[in-house]
């Protein structure tokens, strides 16, 4: 056992100097880990001779509680610390190798605390059971030699270390097949007529969803008439998975829809569609604005149901004013994505927009077709932009005189360079 003196305490503790004080720390603390240690080796003397024997009680533990005025818990924990750390002697006097030896050496120096040396311990119990005692002797002297300079952090890192260095292959499964990973998605429509979507998503498919919605949420460049992205992160994820719900509907192999943008039916009446006044019952839960339902039905994401004034279907959303895929290719060679001016958005993020609607007589065909994003879509509908097609059959786009008094028309080169 290593000699420890007390450390003298200045008369004036408080006229101490920094560098003194910081001495008075270590050697307190030093003094404290050498008697704890020497306490251990009493105790383990105590267990190897019997506290029946000596002192009529039934165990250590218990003893030592009411001499040290501990909770029977508190003293349990100082003895099996003592003991791992100890030799001790079975019934018949063969002597019991302490558990961990290297590290009671250092805490005999006072070199590590009782916090360090459970977790040593409880580090030597984890560790495979076929490991052979050579084995094991090396992982506890490695822990002991880093503990006098290492945190909790470092001891688990080494841990993971001796892991890989004595059961490389891990633990084996529990179970023949893995378990089917768990996915939960709930959607209800609120009174206010949003919707309200909630979920629970495996660590493998959120980390697949988070990609997907950041690769899509990024903000929009700067145009040209320096207007930056204002939409916060949450809007900007959820224009995200608004364009992963187009292009999963876009898809030709989507279940019901054969690759059309066909999602639900709007019922709406013709003049009401035609002046984008009014209301359009959506799917019969709910209902849209009329702007809403005529900019829907340019790609139709939607099915229009339009109505007479007597109320008789007359147009079901008929195959002819669909984008055929064919003219979907051609657009996509055309404009190479959205043709709004200083727009990066790529083909697949886009809508074929009607330049004159189809409900004022606008025909399907290239003349009258554009690629435009989901935001410049909702901009040439509900805005005061215009797009034309120039006389090369390429569009280009008039802004709003007070952004441009003299109205000159522009086009997206971006896709061209």
């Amino acid at each position: 056992m290593s000699e420890t003196f007390l450390p003298e305490l200045p008369q004036e503790l408080w006229r101490a100097g920094k560098l003194e004080l910081a001495h008075g720390v270590q050697q307190s603390l030093q003094v404290i880990r050498v008697a704890t240690a020497a306490l251990g080796q009493f105790l383990a003397e105590i267990e190897s001779r019997g506290v029946k024997d000596l002192y009529g009680y039934g165990r250590t533990d218990k003893w030592f509680a009411d001499m040290a005025g501990l909770s029977v818990g508190e003293a349990r924990a100082v003895v099996n610390r003592a003991i791992a750390l100890n030799p001790t002697r079975a019934l018949d006097g063969t002597e019991v190798p302490p558990v961990a030896p290297a590290t009671a050496a250092v805490a005999a120096e006072g070199l590590v605390g009782n916090e360090r040396i459970d977790q040593i311990l409880e580090i030597l119990k984890r560790l495979p059971a076929d490991t052979s005692a050579e084995d094991r002797a090396k992982a506890e002297k490695i822990l002991a030699e880093l503990a006098p300079n290492a945190g909790p952090a470092q001891l688990t890192k080494a841990e993971a270390n001796l892991l890989g260095w004595l059961d490389p292959d891990g633990k084996e499964p529990k179970e023949p097949e893995p378990k089917e990973p768990r996915r939960e998605i709930t959607l209800e429509r609120r009174k206010d007529g949003f919707w309200k979507l909630t979920g629970l998503l495996d660590d493998e498919t959120g980390a697949r969803t988070a990609a997907a919605l950041e690769a899509h949420a990024q903000p929009r460049p700067v145009d040209e008439f320096g207007q930056a992205d204002l939409r916060m992160k949450c809007e900007r994820m959820g224009d995200a998975w608004a364009d992963l719900l187009d292009l999963a509907i876009a898809c030709p192999d989507q279940p019901g829809t054969s690759g059309y943008r066909t999602l639900v039916n709007v019922t709406i009446g013709l003049d009401e569609l035609k002046s984008g006044l009014g209301t359009a019952c959506l799917d019969f839960v709910g209902t849209m604005t009329a702007r809403e339902a005529r900019l829907a039905a340019c790609d139709c994401l939607m099915l229009p149901v339009v109505m007479s004034t007597s109320g008789e279907p007359l147009d079901m959303g008929r195959l002819r004013r669909f984008v055929t895929p064919g003219q979907r290719r051609a657009l996509n060679i055309r404009d190479r994505g959205c043709a709004f001016p200083g727009c990066h958005r790529k083909p697949k993020n886009c809508h074929a927009h009607h330049i004159h609607h189809w409900a004022d007589g606008g025909p399907t065909d290239l003349r009258n077709l554009v690629l435009l994003c989901g935001f410049h879509h909702r901009l040439i509908h509900h805005g005061d932009w215009e797009v034309r097609m120039a006389a090369d059959g390429l569009p280009e786009f008039i802004s709003p005189q007070y952004r441009d008094p003299l109205r000159i028309p522009r086009r997206n080169t971006l896709h061209h360079v």
